[in-house]
């Protein structure tokens, strides 16, 4: 059974940085697609990106990807999303899911962590 955390959400001014991890263990996501999604109070959930299992490719949300970054590192398991520039409109819980496709659609993925809050406010 394949088992995902979140972490490193918070608190953080307009204009800062935090960057999220998302753990995999118990199952082989290293063979697994990747993805950030986020959920507003009152919104749907939102794709922010998903990696390959390579990393290799991505397929970004476009009010993030000139702010945003994500990587992989298969050895530990770890996906990590860095967020800079961040804005009062990122603020949501963010999400990691595994076992979906490229197409990005949060339906797709069977298997997702807790989530972490990130809120951005002066």
């Amino acid at each position: 059974q394949l088992t995902l955390v979140e972490s490193g959400g918070g608190l953080v001014q307009p204009g800062g940085s935090l960057t999220l991890s998302c753990a995999a263990s118990g199952g082989a996501a290293n063979y697994y697609v990747i993805g950030w999604f986020r959920q507003a109070p009152g919104k749907e959930r939102e794709r922010v990106v998903c990696i390959s299992s390579s990393g290799g490719t991505t397929n970004w949300a476009s009010s993030v990807e000139d702010r945003f970054t994500v990587s992989r590192d298969n050895s530990k398991n770890t996906v990590l999303l860095r967020m800079n520039s961040l804005k009062p409109e990122d603020t949501a819980v963010y999400y990691c899911a595994a076992g979906g496709l490229m197409s990005c659609k949060a339906t797709e993925f069977p298997s997702w962590g807790q989530g972490t809050q990130v809120t951005v406010s002066s």
